[in-house]
């Protein structure tokens, strides 16, 4: 049976052609339309768009005018959601340069191996990671270091006390060799005499290289051309549409810039129409972010499950103000229902849950917000097809799991200067196979099961881990939970769980918990207490990393 989807009447099930040429033509054309309103907010500081094509086009003027740097070079930019994100970002696609989104977080080793793979000539990079960038530079192909500190775009005095306060006080900037490394106010004073010139760009131009997570290997670079994150911005503006205004939205942003998610969410389509994002350098400091949600109105809200459960668990969260919430979207992990109840419950809004990979720009699918579906991943966007796929590659039935495959405007170009590793998922009909179990319902709806690689066979039967892991969070004592399999001496699978627990529980009440909602075979025969579970800079759970710490639990 085929596998079709009504969409809502609001809702186009094609994109037409985009009217732009490239994100540069774009951003000029978002920039100059709402020049007058706020694009970004961030610690008390507004950039309007004005401001931000103003500053962009210097700082993509700057690097045109590098003698070591020419169109289709690759740029890093490694900065936490912080006002100079979108300047350098829009820059360097604005120069007609690759960006090369870097985790700031990153280790050497990771630094090391991205940088040289990538190529990258020029890295922006915070001023607490400058120490750690010029240790790994002389091991990599960068040249030139541009370093910035947290307030560096906020009005004479306040950026002088904010970033004094860091460095002096806080000590959260270790000293580096300023000699070795371009300051903010140094390119810019360079580029006063630069004339910036709109570089000639098709859709088929590299504009991203977004490097995968990393959690199975060397992380590789998918290939995001212009077209396919215009695309993607013009798929995903079909569900945003509805119910929201244009330049009226004020959209919380707690997930990372340099993420692909929060890049086409927050850079691409929010700014397209206008809106504001009001930024979160540090989503794990749940102070600070309280005390921005009380002090603004906010209608929106892009986060994933693990930040919605910190959230909700705040003593203050409840006391918020949700009165102008209109749209919360989840993507990036499973969202359990549990979690969407209960935010529905405290705020009055239902979670709009997506789904999307790297490799597609990212978005897949989405649920409308007026038609939300608890429990599944919503519907395919716009000029986008799925289908699933067993073991053999033959397509399955609806309503029974398979790898899904996906085939759209926004899947990309393949992974950077790795043949082999893009014909093992992207095939010359350009299907790509994502390595996620999904169910495709008659409805057009999308349920994710989880990803193939941590299916678990117990006792001959196939075993999500998110079908457990959700149960498992349905018991009131539990906070969090993660569960993989672990293979015996003789190669026999079984359920492993990992909890993080707010009260008092053991692992005898778990497991009855677990036998009145899940067949025997799914029922995890051992649980591990833990404080906290490691996580991705994003939230998701490190599954390899719990593997690897079986052998040593802590009761």
């Amino acid at each position: 049976m085929a596998f079709t989807c009504h969409y809502p009447e609001h809702i186009s099930p094609s994109i037409n052609s985009t009217p732009y040429t490239s994100l540069a033509h774009l951003v000029q054309s978002f920039c100059q339309k709402f020049a007058q309103q706020s694009a970004f907010e961030c610690l008390g500081a507004t950039l309007s768009y004005a401001d931000l094509w103003r500053q962009s086009c210097q700082f993509a003027a700057w690097l045109q005018q590098q003698p070591n740097l020419k169109p289709g070079d690759r740029i890093a930019v490694q900065l936490p959601n912080i006002l100079q994100y979108p300047v350098m970002a829009f820059g360097t696609l604005l120069a007609g340069m690759v960006l090369v989104n870097t985790n700031p977080l990153y280790t050497e080793e990771e630094m090391v191996h991205q940088f040289n793979d990538c190529g990258a000539k020029l890295l922006v990079v915070y001023s607490g990671m400058a120490a750690k960038a010029l240790r790994v530079q002389p091991q990599t192909s960068v040249k030139t270091l541009v370093v910035t500190d947290l307030a560096d775009m906020h009005p004479w005095p306040k950026s002088v006390l904010i970033n004094s306060y860091l460095s002096y006080v806080k000590g959260m900037v270790p000293s580096y060799d300023k000699s070795r490394t371009i300051s903010w106010r140094q390119w810019q004073q360079q580029s006063q005499s630069s004339q910036w010139q709109m570089p000639d760009l098709s859709p088929d131009h590299l504009a991203v290289l977004q490097y995968t997570g990393g959690t199975t290997g060397l992380a590789k670079g998918a290939m995001l051309s212009h077209g396919n994150l215009l695309a993607n911005m013009m798929q995903a503006q079909e569900f945003f549409n509805y119910g929201l205004t244009i330049g009226q939205e004020r959209f919380v942003t707690p997930l990372p810039l340099y993420h692909i998610y929060a890049f086409t969410v927050h850079c691409l389509v929010l700014l397209h129409k206008g809106n504001t994002n009001i930024l979160i350098p540090n989503p794990r400091d749940l102070p600070a972010m309280m005390q921005t949600l009380k002090k603004t109105k906010f209608t929106g809200m892009a986060g994933l499950n693990t930040l919605f459960v910190a959230l909700m668990n705040h003593p203050d969260f409840a006391q918020l103000d949700f009165s102008q919430l209109k749209m919360v979207i989840s993507g990036g992990m499973a969202l359990p229902e549990a979690t969407a109840k209960r935010w529905q419950g405290i705020t009055g809004v239902a979670i709009a849950e997506g789904y999307g990979l790297t490799e597609a720009s990212p978005v897949v699918t989405f649920n409308p917000a007026d038609r939300v579906k608890l429990g599944t991943i919503g519907i395919p966007l716009p000029s986008t097809e799925l289908a699933t796929i067993d073991d053999a590659g033959q397509l399955t039935e609806l309503g029974q799991p398979g790898e899904l495959i996906i085939r759209g405007p926004q899947v990309m170009q393949g992974y950077w200067q790795r043949p082999a590793d893009t014909a093992e998922v992207l095939d010359d009909q350009g299907w790509l196979r994502t390595g996620d179990i999904a169910i495709l319902d008659g409805d057009g709806y999308v349920r994710l099961v989880d990803r193939k690689k941590d299916m678990v066979i117990v006792s001959g039967f196939n075993v999500y881990p998110n079908e457990v892991e959700a149960t498992l969070l349905q018991h009131p004592a539990i906070f969090e939970a993660a569960v993989i399999g672990e293979k015996d001496s003789q190669g026999v699978e079984t359920l492993v769980a990992f909890v993080v627990n707010k009260e008092p529980v053991t692992e005898q009440d778990l497991i009855q918990f677990c036998k009145l909602h899940l067949a025997a075979y799914k029922v995890p025969r051992c649980y591990y207490f833990r404080d906290e579970l490691p996580k991705t800079q994003v939230g998701k759970v490190l599954r390899r990393a719990l593997r690897e710490t079986t052998d040593n639990p802590v009761a």
